[in-house]
Formats: structure tokens, sequence, C-alpha cells
């Protein structure tokens, strides 16, 4: 082992610093939160803020009766079991009760929901499990679902879905003594973890791209004992958040508990007092604005924009070349180019909880059943951010092209 150059910092001078970084970040992204908390889905908010252990505010308190009442209204009928999951967790890092949740003068159960939805869900996919899971409980045989399809090769499922996948499943196998089951868990988990193992070492540090990072830190800060006696190098990791500015809510949301060395799964057993009062007294909240940011009489950047489609029906290719503030967000560029000519760039956007998501340009609709997407390219690289959020600059080209996931 080679010794130290005189004057170096001492060996623990990064961890230091990485713990400094962290409680920095953590205090950032509160900031952000309570900023931008009318602006995103509150459940997620609501998590990240209890999971970094953020005193209670008027802010908090909006958004738990926020989400109590969007509970009430939308649990049954229009939420996934993914989407009631949440709401659960949000719920009881709140040390509110689930099985009794109460606005606009009714009253729910949300995890009879959840059960009820994911037995649904479970009978939908077909999925053969372990003989023992069934009849021991509908969370072991969904486990046992999920896990193969985490093994599947043909399911090639996102680092986002596979993070959220190991965090259910870790949670399973603490609280299963079914052997086949806990061995399926186990290589399930192994092998999802191990997977970002493998694609950090590759990528400097990176897991997916810059918004998968949150769900994968949680990931694999909990599950450390699925890939020992390999060592997670969780500093090269953590410095690739750092150095990413985020703005979007949801993405900051995700990254907090992984910055306080927490997940989802330790929503459960957060210390809870019985003074949380309910009422919330925040008078207004506000949320920024992601299509522009505009600098009225300011410099202005040049961005050529090309949308194609090589894929389906009539094919077309067609480039504009546009003038919009310094500072402007991509969708922008979209405006401004449908403005100017209408019958080639018009598109659609949809609002998702990670800003407006674009499904059609030139009338041509992306299909979850075709499996088709508008992709953003800069310079035939996919863009790591959404229109709402990036921001093009001088002379940058900018494609938007039909394909296939």
């Amino acid at each position: 082992m080679e010794k130290e150059e005189e004057g170096a910092a001492p060996a623990d001078g990064f961890y230091t610093w990485v713990k400094d970084a962290r409680m920095l970040s953590v205090a950032f992204a509160v900031g952000v939160l309570l900023a931008l908390a009318g602006g995103t889905d509150g459940h997620h908010v609501l998590l990240a803020m209890n999971l970094a252990g953020e005193a209670a505010s008027n802010a908090q308190k909006l958004l738990l009766h926020q989400i109590k009442e969007v509970a009430v209204e939308s649990a049954q009928k229009d939420m996934t079991s993914g989407n009631v999951a949440l709401y659960v967790l949000a719920l009881l890092s709140s040390c509110q009760n689930p099985r009794h949740v109460q606005a606009l003068g009714h009253t729910v159960d949300l995890v009879r929901i959840l059960q009820q939805k994911t037995d649904e869900e479970i009978a939908k996919l077909g999925t053969p499990g372990c003989e023992g899971a069934r009849g021991a409980g509908g969370y072991q045989e969904a486990s046992v679902a999920l896990a193969r399809q985490v093994l599947s090769p043909e399911s090639q499922l996102s680092v986002d879905t596979r993070a959220v996948a190991a965090l259910a499943l870790a949670c399973t196998y603490g609280h299963t003594d079914l052997h086949d089951v806990q061995d399926l868990l186990w290589l399930a988990l192994s092998t999802v973890t191990n997977d970002f193992l493998d694609e950090q070492e590759l990528r400097d540090g990176m897991i997916g791209n810059i918004y998968s990072m949150g769900l994968a830190l949680q990931a694999l800060g909990s599950t450390s004992k699925f890939y020992a006696p390999r060592e997670w190098d969780c500093e090269q990791a953590f410095s690739v958040v750092y150095h990413h500015d985020y703005q979007q809510p949801m993405a900051i949301a995700q990254v907090l508990p992984a910055l306080v060395g927490k997940s989802y799964l330790d929503a459960a057993s957060l210390e809870c007092s019985n003074d949380v009062p309910l009422s919330p007294t925040l008078e207004s909240s506000t949320s920024p604005n992601l299509g522009t940011t505009s600098f009225p009489g300011g410099a202005t950047i040049k961005v050529h924009y090309s949308v194609i489609n090589t894929l389906q029906g009539r094919h077309f290719n067609y480039t504009i070349a546009v003038h919009v503030p310094e500072g402007s967000r991509l969708l922008k560029v979209l405006q401004v180019a449908e403005e100017k000519e209408p019958e080639k760039f018009s598109f659609q956007t949809e609002q998702t909880s990670w800003g407006p998501m674009v499904v059609s340009i030139h009338k041509l609709a992306a299909n979850t059943n075709d499996r088709t997407y508008w992709q953003f390219l800069s310079s035939g690289e996919p863009l790591q951010e959404g229109v709402g959020t990036y921001k093009p600059h001088d002379g940058e080209h900018i494609e938007a092209v039909f394909s296939t996931y």
C-alpha cells in the first residue's frame, strides 16, 4: 500500500465530505419540496418529508389533508395497486391509520383496497407461483409473481420498476417463513442488486438515468445482504446525484430518503407522537411554470428542432429553427415551432407526476399497445430530462423520433 503524500487529506476526509454533502442536499431538497408541494403528487412529497425527519409544517398538514381526500375519492376506482401502496406508506409515515381514512364525510380502508387490487392484478398476470405461497397470504403470492417477472428475460423491466420491486420483495422476504418463497425472493433480489452494481461500475456511478437514481439508491441501501459479500461503492453513486440539479419534485422526493439512509421500507417504523394536527392552515402554495423560464428583453438562443417518423403510416421528417429566450425549457421550443408551422409541428402533452409528457406530434400518437413513444434526442443521444425540464443550448439540434420500446 502506497504511503500517503505529505499534507494529503486524511483517509476519512472524503467520507466527511459525503456526510456534509448529504446534509446540505437534504436541507435543499426539503426546501424545494416545501416550495413545490402544491404542484406534484402529494403522497410522494409527504412520504419523502417524513422519511427525512422534517418537523411537521403547514405544508405537510395540507398534503396530509389532500391525500386523504384523494384516497377517499379515487383509491377504489382510479388507482393501481402500486399507487394505493404509496398512499398507504405516506399515511403510515404520518402516523395515520390507512385502514381508517376519513375525508369528505366518508371512510375507506386502504389496506383492504390494496389487497383487492393486488389480487385482481395477479389474476390478470396468470403467473404460476410456488405452491406453498397459495393461501398463505396475498402478499406472498403477489411477491412470487413479481419475483418471476423480475427474473424473466422477456420482461425488460426498467431500473425504476426493478428498484421498487426489490423494495417490495425485501419486505416480503423479512416476513415469510416459507423456504421455497424465500429462495425465489433471494434469487430475484440478488439478480436485481448485482445488475445495479454492474451497471454502476460500467457507467461511472450511473444506474439507469439520473431520474432512476433515487429509487436505485433506496434499493441498494436496503438490500445489502442480498449482494454480500460484494460491497457497494455508495460514494460513487451519491456523487452522481450531488452533481445533478434536480428540479422535478418527483425526482427530489425519490432521492431524498436515500440521502438520509432510508427507503420506503422505513415508512412504518418512524416514531409517532400523538400531537399531529390534521387541520391545515397553509393559505396558499405555488408551483413553477415548467414550460419556460422567460427573460423579457434578454438574450435569445437558436434551436434546431426535427420531428421524424419512419415507423408507422406516412413517414415524415420536418426541421425548423426557432428562437427562444435563453434559459427556456424544451417545451417552449415545441410551442414556438407549433406557432410558426402548426401543420407540421402540432403536438399534445399529458401531465404526469414527472411533468408534461409529449404523447402526440404531427397527429401521430404514442400507443402502449404498439409500445410506441416519442423519444427526444440531442446529438443522437436520448435526453435524460423531459420537455418540461430540459434546457436547450444555443445552436443545439433536438430530434423527436417516433420510436418503440
